[in-house]
């Protein structure tokens, strides 16, 4: 009995000198809410780590607008905050108050969809956006990344589909490249390859049914998905066997989103096939 009780108190104490904390911050829009906002805390939490994650959201918002807000010290963002798993949000929030609000370890970018496979339209909005974070980051290691998003449901009546001739693959395509091509350009120090595992899980027999609306992810598997591929990239984990599973998604669900989620950060610019076995 000593000896089993010996025993739990190194492994707990070894548990907590292996944990990280990670503390997450993405300015994005209802994508990087698609994304963040649920599952990858819990995610984390099931693989023996801890995230604080925050959010500055704008429906829709470009770089453009992000990059403007910063010359204006707008006060227009929704600041969502995941801390110990509880989630709170503050309205009229300003860029630099939520990137001084913690030591970030990571800061993400994104395009508004629309225009994420179009190259030219990131700059000179990410580089100028980009110089204005580092003015006011806390966090003088602080790591920047880039949120690769998904391609829109082949049926998808979004008007921005027109910029891809409403072909799926081609924005798939065009997002992969474009999103390759800035991360280079503008020393993003790594690639969330969210869109990857979106077009890997629609080879599955769940096919192309990840969005709800044509463009916004499916709220169980669909937004699990993408929680997946942000917990390898940011905690450096295969998500394979996590056991964290939210309700109403399937065991089948479940390896699909994880397979698509693995095997999109070990090949993140091709599509994988994917079988739900």
């Amino acid at each position: 009995m000593k000896r089993f009780t010996l025993f739990l108190i190194i492994a707990f104490f070894s548990f907590g000198l292996h944990a990280k904390e990670i503390k997450i911050l993405a300015i994005g829009n209802s994508f990087s809410a698609d994304a963040v906002e649920q599952n990858l805390y819990e995610l984390a939490v099931a693989g023996g780590d801890s995230l604080i994650i925050g959010n500055l959201y704008i429906g829709g918002c470009s770089l453009e607008r992000h990059f403007m807000n910063s010359l204006n010290d707008t006060a227009i963002y929704s600041y969502r905050k995941i801390v110990n798993g509880i989630k709170t949000e503050t309205n009229h929030y300003r860029l630099a108050s939520a990137i001084r609000d913690e030591n970030w370890d990571y800061i993400t970018f994104q395009q508004a969809s629309p225009l994420s496979g179009i190259y030219k339209s990131y700059f000179p909005f990410l580089t100028d956006l980009k110089s204005y974070v580092l003015t006011c980051a806390t966090n003088a290691k602080v790591k920047f990344g880039l949120h690769a998003t998904w391609a829109y449901a082949k049926n998808s009546k979004h008007t921005g589909f027109a910029n891809y001739n409403r072909n799926q693959m081609k924005m798939y395509n065009s997002i992969v490249n474009a999103a390759n091509r800035v991360a280079k350009v503008v020393s993003m120090d790594f690639i969330i390859p969210a869109g990857t595992a979106i077009q890997n899980g629609r080879t599955s027999v769940i096919g192309d049914h990840f969005c709800r609306d044509g463009y916004h992810l499916q709220l169980n598997y669909g937004r699990y998905t993408a929680a997946c591929t942000w917990y390898e990239v940011l905690l450096g984990k295969s998500v394979i066997g996590n056991h964290y599973r939210p309700a109403d998604i399937t065991a089948e669900q479940i390896k699909i989103a994880q397979r698509s989620a693995h095997f999109a950060v070990i090949n993140p610019n091709v599509v994988t096939k994917i079988s739900g076995k």
